[in-house]
């Protein structure tokens, strides 16, 4: 099963660094103004945000909507391609595409940490860092139209649902169906609700970086494939910590957690002030390993230690960090795009880090 999972990482978030990295730019290219982007790269977090509220009552997280997702995510990505040129038709199907992921993936997160312990979790997600970094690279060589963008979107997408219905057919549904309807009825966030916006807060401050990182670097005179280099070794980073987290995990995570985001902080501090040094900026991505990787791990096992609804606890994070944060995130973003957008940035991830020590003292 070690193997399938990290097959899926693998694709799964080859896919993500196609459309972080070089989908921004293939809309710049079409004319998209960087507002335009930033509000059709928030349809897919707006989406991750919506949908587990739909799990929470009315649709089981179960084998048959992952399934179900897989085909949906297949079939938005193919819709890019006559909607390319539209911005009405592309903001449609980028929420499909956003509600889509949203289901797939918190869906593998569950199963790989009922399955596999927090050490080899963290060696089995390291593909998805290798699969995002070599997208990266190779893509900053031979990206040059819009097109090229879809085309591997496409193909990452088929191998990722591919690899997706082989875990459907290899891990058991080990939560009686009992045991789930009585936790979907005590499931709640607000006893934990600094927690939760400080995960919310954590991620708008990535939206800057996320929708905006290559056209800020291009902007200020590094090359589409140096970018490429500067995304690649942020992942690098992120898979030496992911193969080493593991003695981390199990110290206290809450305090864990403060320390990423301070780190985060002074990432975003140094985008700003210079952009333009590419020693520094390297230095800067080296966080990376942290503000992402180590947080991240860090975040969804504290959940899966806190709540019963393993799930659905997965689902709400991605759904609230990386959905509602995304979204609010991108659309910030879009607006504060300029000098001083990774200033703005750290305001934020300071604010995520003062709500956090509010639920560490509770």
């Amino acid at each position: 099963m070690f193997w399938r999972l990290s097959a899926f990482y693998f694709f799964y978030f080859a896919i993500i660094g196609v459309y972080v990295i070089f989908f921004p730019k293939a809309l710049q290219m079409v004319g998209y103004s960087s507002a335009q982007i930033g509000i059709l790269l928030s349809a897919a977090p707006l989406m991750r945000f919506i949908m587990p509220f739909f799990f929470l009552k009315h649709v089981e997280l179960d084998r048959k909507s992952y399934t179900l997702s897989l085909l949906i995510l297949s079939i938005s990505v193919t819709l890019f391609y006559p909607a390319l040129n539209s911005f009405e038709a592309l903001l449609i199907v980028n929420l499909l595409f956003g509600a889509s992921i949203s289901i797939s993936l918190p869906y593998v997160e569950a199963r790989a940490l009922d399955v596999l312990n927090r050490s080899t979790y963290g060696k089995s997600r390291l593909f998805g860092s290798i699969g995002f970094m070599l997208i990266a690279l190779w893509l900053g060589k031979v990206l040059d139209t819009p097109i090229d963008a879809i085309n591997y979107l496409l193909g990452t997408t088929l191998f990722t649902t591919l690899s997706g219905l082989a875990i459907v057919y290899g891990i058991k549904q080990s939560v009686p169906k009992e045991k789930k309807e009585e936790g979907k009825a005590n499931f709640s966030i607000i006893g934990y609700w600094p927690l939760w916006l400080s995960f919310f807060l954590m991620q708008v401050s990535f939206g800057g970086f996320y929708n905006f990182f290559t056209i800020y670097e291009t902007s200020h005179g590094i090359s589409l494939e140096m970018t490429s280099w500067l995304w690649s070794f942020g992942v690098i980073c992120e898979i030496i910590m992911l193969y080493f987290q593991g003695p981390l995990l199990n110290k206290n995570l809450f305090t864990i957690i403060q320390v990423t985001i301070v780190l985060t902080i002074l990432r975003w501090l140094l985008l700003w002030l210079f952009p333009d040094d590419l020693t520094i900026t390297f230095a800067a991505q080296s966080l990376h390993a942290f503000g992402f990787a180590l947080y991240h791990t860090a975040s969804i096992t504290l959940l899966h230690t806190l709540y019963h609804q393993k799930a659905l606890a997965q689902q709400f994070f991605l759904g609230i960090s990386y959905g509602l944060g995304g979204f609010i995130g991108a659309i910030i973003a879009g607006q504060a795009y300029g000098e001083y957008l990774f200033l703005v940035e750290a305001l934020i991830a300071t604010t995520a880090f003062l709500v956090l020590k509010i639920q560490k003292e509770r």
